[in-house]
């Protein structure tokens, strides 16, 4: 394969931000090396692919209406134009039957290396009543045999698993780690110290920190305090301006330890569209007003958030700095689902990156080392 040369005015490695950087890209591997004549010169800030992990839509798909490697290729693209370079597509609570589709087609890409697929988060269906928010509570359920044995599937790549542990056994949920799921917490009304027995067995994630979740008061800290006061775990924001208040999302980022916030979209099909509305479950519609998504019934349903504007809203309404933001938008969940070729820009490492201009807005995504 040929080699390609690059030259970025400025790079974020991971860690630090280099200036007029020429690096490389063969077999989809990242490189650093002497200029060449030849090299392309990427304008703006080459920065680490964004990786989200929660994304139930986007370009018009929606996971959980089409399980197919076809609908998978939409949502990566129109997440790749935002930054993103590695996807946790997410099937919310439905139907055994719809799990196990979208497990198929999760493995159809998988073992075609689709482009940004990195594995499925299935976010239900075992939750809590009172948490559901948007979700359909006639498949709310306990884990049976037939989840698990679409658990159990070892060509799904990375898998994840949403649940709301004072709904499922702590025998289940150690089953869950067993095989190799990713177990986290949301949707759930539990305490503190369900929550804590929960991380105890080895659950690290928290899904949409604050919503949907047990609030942290002075008597009872919650699922809410239990994952901020945990050290060992990931937390993902949703920081769109809607779903978490900027203080909330400034406090938690605070309280947290660095490394274990990382951003996340919750995307819906509207992403990169100029859709108004879709059709969702029981019947009912999510209306898309400007930014900002809700069922008919009421509830926040998902996001338009995309990556990049996460980035920007982290930098320009949290205060928190470009660097910091960059890493909570791809190495802490590379470091999270334990992809330890992404998420930096480092000698071989995946070259998964995009540019940035001065306004944080995306020109150009690269995964492994193709333009998308």
């Amino acid at each position: 394969m040929t080699i390609q040369f690059y030259v970025a005015e400025k790079l974020f490695d991971g860690e630090n931000i280099r200036h007029n950087c020429t690096f490389t890209i063969e077999n989809g591997k990242f490189q650093f090396a002497q200029q060449d004549e030849n090299s392309t010169f990427l304008e703006g800030l080459v920065v680490p692919g964004f990786i989200d992990v929660q994304v139930n839509g986007g370009g018009g798909g929606f996971f959980n209406a089409e399980q197919t490697t076809e609908c998978l290729d939409v949502i990566v693209k129109a997440h790749a134009k935002f930054g993103s370079t590695g996807l946790m597509p997410t099937l919310i609570t439905d139907k055994i039957e719809v799990m196990q589709s979208a497990a198929d087609a999760t493995a159809s890409a998988i073992a075609n290396n689709q482009p940004g697929v990195l594995g499925i988060h299935f976010e239900g269906p075992h939750l809590s009543y009172p948490k559901k928010g948007t979700h359909s509570e006639q498949f709310i359920r306990p884990i049976s045999e037939a989840e698990f044995a679409v658990y159990a599937r070892n060509d799904l790549g990375i898998k994840m698993v949403t649940l709301a542990p004072e709904t499922v056994p702590l025998s289940d949920i150690q089953r869950l780690l067993a095989l190799n799921v990713k177990v986290c917490i949301g949707h759930s009304n539990a305490d503190f110290d369900t929550t804590l027995a929960a991380l105890n067995a080895g659950v690290d994630g928290f899904t949409h920190l604050f919503n949907a979740m047990s609030p942290f008061t002075s008597r009872e800290p919650g699922v809410v305090g239990a994952a901020l006061w945990d050290n060992h775990s990931w937390c993902g924001l949703i920081v769109d301006g809607h779903h978490v208040h900027a203080a909330s999302a400034k406090l938690a980022i605070r309280a947290k330890a660095q490394g274990k916030m990382m951003l996340v979209t919750d995307a819906m099909p509207p992403v990169g569209t100029d859709m108004n509305e879709f059709d969702f479950f029981d019947g009912r519609k999510v209306i898309r007003t400007g930014d900002r998504l809700n069922s008919t019934t009421g509830e926040l349903a998902g996001s338009v958030l995309d990556m990049a504007s996460a980035v920007r809203n982290t930098v320009n309404t949290l205060d928190i700095s470009l660097i910091e933001s960059l890493k909570m938008a791809s190495l802490y969940p590379a470091q999270y689902l334990g992809l330890k070729q992404k998420g930096r820009l480092l000698d071989g490492f995946d070259a998964d990156f995009c540019v940035l201009n001065d306004e944080l807005y995306v020109s150009k995504t690269f995964i492994a080392g193709i333009e998308v």
